[in-house]
């Protein structure tokens, strides 16, 4: 246990202070913590914009009664932007708009069919952000306009466009309702996609880690000292851990962050993030199958890259692990919109894929405790089998040099195993 206790902490000591590391913590800190403020530091840019300049929007109207709408309607959609009726051709306006006189130019036409059709002539076809805004306050002129010619009321077109009060109710008992499907989905999503980078960059690190260790000759050194299987798990512990210690830094960098910012967190593109409710058992889960996949691919990786003798070689002896990690990936967030699909299920319980498919699942429904225990308990046996197949290999694949990156050397690396005992 010494010797097993060397090796994890040289591992895990000498990733912590490689500048690889401290660089990809700070700099991932420092998008955590413009994440958590970006409505504060987006404000810091519009602060400036306030009533002092308007969007002046000089509009032809040939009829003359679209432009005075418009000019009412335009205050209840966005109060920047200034509407000027002018008589003026149109070519002379396009000029004076090219000229900075005026911000856009926007030309109306009122059809025989009660249509409207509208020409918006601006700088540019991409970065204007007061289109979008004229176009809806043109949508509601024309609704106007229509009701007029049918002899509808206020009240009426406001019936006529209302939206359908539509519920949707499930007679599972202890279903999720749909605000808590909604409260869940963010939450999923980022540990989903914590739980993938992460999986994929530490076991690429373990596999380097053994492939470094193997081009300098070192192996034959440990493998005559310390037995395989404890090379192998302690490299997985070590950098494990450094895993661990990484993701706490950031999480607590978030945390303080969060309780920090002036932010609201209520409304936009927070209301898809709402963490109350059941959020304490979904991170419970995101742990506990962020340790099974880590282990599991470590695992995997360990032993692949024992049989590279140059670490130019990884890529290619990690393909086929990597591709495996980017299809759960890619099945968990289709789960996230069909968590209860039959492929989602199915795949769910396949160990390569569990980690992040039955971690959807779980967060997503309220499934029995057999199911995720399951899932769990074969994900374990796998585990075990590729630690205890991957020993074998890893004793006879860190003694192999040369251009060995095929997976028929696996047999060369059991065959050299067996000899060394």
């Amino acid at each position: 246990m010494n010797r097993f206790g060397l090796i994890l902490s040289k591992t895990y000591m000498q990733k912590l202070k490689s500048k690889s590391f401290l660089i990809t913590t700070i700099l991932f800190a420092l998008a955590i913590v413009v994440g958590t403020n970006f409505q504060s530091i987006t404000g810091l840019f519009n602060s400036d914009e306030g009533d002092e300049e308007k969007w002046e929007v000089v509009v032809h109207d040939e009829n003359g009664a679209v432009a005075s709408a418009l000019e009412q309607q335009i205050v209840f959609v966005n109060e920047q932007i200034s509407i000027i009726p002018s008589e003026d051709a149109p070519s002379d306006l396009e000029e004076q708009v090219e000229e900075g006189e005026y911000d856009a130019l926007l030309t109306v036409m009122l059809q025989e069919s009660g249509k409207l059709e509208a020409t918006y002539f601006s700088d540019s076809l991409t970065s204007d952000q007061y289109s979008s805004d004229l176009q809806i306050a043109m949508q509601t002129i024309q609704s106007n306009l229509a009701a007029s010619e049918l002899n509808l009321s206020a009240d009426e077109l406001a019936t006529l466009n209302m939206p359908v009060a539509f519920n949707h109710e499930s007679f599972t008992d202890g279903a999720k309702s749909a605000e808590e499907l909604d409260e869940a989905r963010g939450l999923v999503y980022i540990l989903i996609f914590v739980i993938y980078m992460s999986v994929l960059i530490y076991s690429m690190m373990i596999a380097t880690e053994v492939a470094t260790e193997k081009s300098s000759r070192v192996m034959e050194i440990l493998v005559s000292s310390v037995p395989p299987i404890q090379q192998i798990f302690a490299k997985i512990l070590g950098v494990g851990l450094l895993g661990l210690t990484q993701l706490a830094l950031w999480a607590a960098v978030g945390f303080i962050s969060i309780q920090l910012s002036s932010d609201s967190f209520e409304g936009g593109i927070y209301s898809l993030f709402d963490f109350s409710g059941n959020s304490v058992g979904t991170l419970v889960y995101g742990i506990i199958f962020f340790l099974l996949g880590y282990f599991l691919f470590a695992a995997l990786a360990a032993f692949l890259g024992s049989l590279v003798s140059r670490t130019e070689d990884l890529q290619q002896m990690l393909m086929p692990v990597n591709l495996l990690i980017v299809a759960g990936a890619m099945l968990a967030f289709f789960g996230l919109a069909n968590p209860e699909g039959t492929l989602i299920t199915i795949t769910s319980y396949i160990p390569f894929f569990s980690p992040l498919v039955m971690f959807t699942r779980v967060g997503m429904l309220n499934l029995p405790m057999w199911e995720p225990l399951l899932a769990i308990g074969l994900t374990l046996l796998t585990i075990f089998i590729i630690g205890w197949f991957g020993a074998k290999v890893y004793r006879g694949g860190v003694l192999m040099y040369g251009n060995s990156s095929s997976f028929k050397d696996m047999k060369k690396a059991l065959i050299l195993s067996k000899k060394e005992k």
